[in-house]
């Protein structure tokens, strides 16, 4: 099958990575001619809104996926009416704003964090009134990685926060006092055939995740799993979701999902029967899904700015090394690797190992890992 991706980033070329032993074929867009998914498949280097070569991609292509949800939502409306565009223009157009985003948590019943639009100063100092102090401020649209969002400690703090988020849309929400962070990824075919991965732990470092952790049997499993359900039916959703939740004692609230793999999910490519990339594929394909179960205990580790020597790294028995092909630039995510274990213990150990050749950011997140504790960053996931 042909698949054309909007986007051409390291989640498509991992999706294109997965797809090739099927016998698929890519068609990669995107505006960025150093596209690092470019090599794998045949690129269309333009803007997302020129429809001239959106028909270019679309006459090259069975079926549509797009890799992350900054997409104009434009882009895939136009391609809907002429082929199946997996997921649709209505997930993407709700993750792409904030507001709409956890309008539809609290329609579904699925608890987020206390919000309010803020338009101006005067909104932002309402908005503060109901949600007390702490709270985020955050833009309604194109934040990722803990950009475009800050931290309100006290009152005076206002005018100063709206003038750094530009006096752009944003939404004000309740600090959230979270025991730890974690996400579940989760899997819908065209038929509604769903399946789940076991959750991810979380630790992030300045809003960007360092490290993700299988949890084989956690008691908010059925919880977070509802909450997902509820999304991927709403949204008539195909494809690959991650929803991104704070667990607060014995409750979880969500923060954000996305429509597409997702970081938190990378330990899948080894440490799953079937990673989250293949079955992404899969789903937009109309194809069984793969079997969602852990192999043994398994972890993500980002690299972020610098890659440390990769003999070393592949020196590290149960590591798997995955790089994107991007040059080096501070805060850039540059590649990851997986761990693989059959116990938590040796995870851990493994993990420590590891931490010692990269950053020092790496090595606080770990470090504080017993039980890989999240840091409370202002709720930045």
């Amino acid at each position: 099958m042909k698949i054309g991706i909007l986007g051409g980033g390291q989640l498509a070329r991992m999706l294109a990575l997965a797809g090739i032993p099927l016998g698929c074929e890519f068609s990669i867009f995107s505006p960025d001619r150093e596209a690092c998914a470019a090599p794998l498949g045949r690129f269309v280097c333009s803007d997302y809104r020129d429809e001239k070569a959106l028909m270019e991609l679309g006459a090259s292509s069975d079926v549509i996926a797009f890799e992350f949800e900054n997409i104009p939502v434009q882009a895939v409306a136009f391609l809907g009416p002429h082929l199946p565009v997996r997921p649709g223009a209505e997930a993407l157009r709700l993750a792409q704003d904030r507001v709409l985003e956890k309008t539809l948590f609290t329609e579904l019943g699925i608890p987020c964090a206390t919000f309010f639009p803020v338009d101006s100063l005067e909104d932002l100092h309402r908005a503060a009134a109901s949600t007390g102090l702490p709270a985020v401020l955050k833009a309604r649209r194109q934040g990722y990685d803990g950009r475009g969002q800050t931290l309100i400690r006290q009152s005076d703090e206002l005018a100063g926060a709206w003038q750094r988020l530009g006096g752009q849309p944003a939404i004000l929400e309740s600090l959230v006092d979270f025991d730890r962070e974690i996400s579940v990824i989760a899997v819908r075919a065209v038929s509604g055939e769903t399946a789940f991965y076991p959750l991810s732990e979380n630790t992030h470092h300045h809003g960007i995740l360092r490290l993700a952790v299988s949890q084989p049997h956690d008691p908010m499993q059925a919880q977070a799993e509802i909450y997902a359900r509820r999304l991927l039916d709403r949204l008539d959703y195909v494809g690959v979701l991650a929803l991104e939740l704070f667990q607060a004692g014995d409750h979880l609230l969500a923060n954000e999902y996305a429509p597409r793999v997702h970081n938190s999910g990378h330990w899948t490519m080894e440490g799953a029967a079937t990673s989250q990339f293949e079955n992404h594929l899969r789903a937009i394909m109309g194809l069984p899904l793969g079997s969602t179960a852990l192999r043994g205990v398994a972890a993500t580790m980002n690299l972020i700015g610098t890659v440390p020597d990769k003999a070393r790294i592949l020196g590290i028995p149960n590591t798997c090394l995955h790089l994107y092909g991007k040059a080096c630039k501070p805060g850039r995510k540059l590649g990851h690797v997986t761990v693989c274990a059959d116990s938590m213990k040796q995870l851990q150990q493994i993990l420590s190992d590891l931490s010692g050749l990269l950053s020092s950011e790496a090595v606080s997140a770990v470090a504080e890992t017993g039980h890989y504790q999240n840091q409370k960053e202002g709720g930045c996931a």
